[in-house]
């Protein structure tokens, strides 16, 4: 039997509350990651900009390629915490483990795939997918320690 529980409202006037018809959808995800979509797209020219004068066409796709596997990732989790948070339910320890070894392992098969695929450019993707990953710790980080500091 699961238990339902009332869904936690954010009284943050930054981010938007949960909706009231109890659905989570992909739209919103992208309007409240907005900044990290933002950073990831500012990597990706950057990432051409530079390599592209230095003529690695291929180098410059594979890290680009790794930054937006990030942020598939990225935003893939974000959606599957709001339909948690929206649904109310409690996650078992044993989902919230399935789900996540499941995400990753997907995401590690691909990265992987594509380093070998296109090996030594391909390890591009790798540094581009941990750059990524870097600095959306960065950017989850910074607002919860502005919060924790104000309390």
């Amino acid at each position: 039997m699961t238990q339902r529980v009332t869904p936690m409202r954010d009284s943050d006037p930054h981010t938007s509350p949960l909706p009231d018809e109890g659905t989570a959808s992909f739209g919103r995800v992208l309007r409240d990651q907005r900044k990290v979509i933002l950073v990831a797209a500012v990597l990706i020219v950057a990432d051409y900009w530079i390599l592209i004068q230095l003529d690695e066409w291929t180098l410059a796709g594979c890290i680009a390629g790794g930054i937006g596997l990030g942020l598939v990732n990225h935003l893939a989790t974000e959606f599957w915490l709001l339909r948690l948070l929206v649904s109310g339910e409690r996650p078992t320890k044993k989902n919230l483990a399935m789900s996540t070894i499941t995400r990753l392992a997907v995401l590690s098969v691909v990265a992987i795939g594509c380093a070998v695929a296109f090996w030594p450019s391909g390890i591009g993707l790798l540094l581009g997918l941990a750059l990524f990953r870097l600095i959306a710790l960065v950017m989850t980080t910074i607002p919860l320690l502005k919060e924790l500091k104000s309390q």
